[in-house]
């Protein structure tokens, strides 16, 4: 009997976005056009980064890889979501739901600590120029890497761990359009209260950790560069803003998420349409628009590619 609890739903219904057409088709021409343009930004980023040998450096190296986990951000729910927009019956398999959250919390932990890396990266940059080379070597950025994806599975198999055995014997209805973790537990046949705050605690104790780590590294830098150097702190600023401005639009919804309960269903759906569509167009946007070495790399490999073209 209790096999059979655990079989009974193969399959959850997500109840979507809205109701209304006019707010459907704005909502898939949005997703649908941001979705492409950060699959093109993105790998724009890994394709400069990896060809221009004057952007071979710890910073862009650690860029790189955020652009491929946005990749992986943006990919894990949006081709789904705007393919389920027009559809009346919007399903996904139940392996296929877990499939779903992993990766969700996989990619997700692996920012987070990837972000840290990157405010690791400037802060000896800014604070310790001398050093730089020698602090962020290879085997370092390698090591930072290794670590933020060791973390962000860890993270994601103790998250699985807690829900893949809970029995579901129905409803089987998600007021969301992906697998939403906490959403998820509450239709299980069984009291899930305990198990929804040590889910809920482990993505939010992260979120909050990650946030403050980063919040009190930049004014770190800030307060560094201000006591060296009365012109400085404008400079570093300038180099931080695109940093912070990506924190800011990172965790502002996974906070929302995971410590802020209060707030009408509605508001989360937006959010993280937000999260994984606009963010990860947004991330090459904001790195690319505010930094010029970024830029004239981009030209040189245009101009590359372009004179490749005319030989060919």
């Amino acid at each position: 009997m209790d096999r059979v609890n655990h079989t009974a739903v193969s399959e959850f219904v997500f109840l979507g976005l809205t109701n209304s057409w006019n707010i459907q088709l704005l909502i898939f021409v949005f997703s649908s056009v941001f979705y492409l343009a950060s699959l093109l930004g993105n790998s724009l980023i890994m394709f400069t980064v990896t060809s221009d040998p004057h952007l071979h450096s710890p910073m862009y190296f650690l860029l790189a890889n955020l652009s491929f986990i946005d990749l992986g951000i943006s990919s894990v729910t949006s081709p789904k979501m705007i393919c389920d927009l027009f559809r009346k019956h919007k399903v996904i398999s139940f392996s296929g739901c877990l499939t779903q959250i992993f990766f969700i919390h996989f990619i997700g932990g692996v920012e987070m600590v990837l972000l840290i890396a990157m405010a690791f990266d400037r802060y000896v940059a800014i604070c310790k120029p001398l050093h730089y080379l020698i602090i962020m070597c290879p085997r370092v950025c390698t090591l930072l890497l290794a670590a933020a994806w060791t973390i962000g599975f860890i993270h994601s198999v103790v998250q699985v761990a807690f829900i893949v055995n809970l029995p579901f014997c129905g409803p089987n209805e998600l007021d969301s359009f992906y697998c939403d973790l906490p959403r998820f537990i509450k239709l299980a046949c069984t009291d899930t209260y305990k198990l929804e705050l040590v889910v809920t605690a482990n993505s939010g104790f992260m979120s909050i950790g990650v946030f403050l780590i980063l919040i009190i590294s930049y004014i770190c830098i800030l307060v560094t560069v201000q006591n060296n150097s009365s012109s400085g702190s404008s400079k570093a600023l300038s180099t931080l803003s695109a940093h912070i401005i990506v924190v800011i639009l990172f965790f502002v919804p996974c906070l929302s998420f995971y410590t802020w309960p209060f707030h009408p269903i509605h508001v989360d759906k937006y959010l993280a349409i937000f999260d994984v569509v606009l963010t990860p167009f947004l991330n090459p946007v904001i790195y690319t628009l505010r930094n010029k070495d970024m830029k004239m790399a981009m030209r040189r490999v245009y101009g590359q590619l372009v004179s490749f073209s005319n030989i060919s």
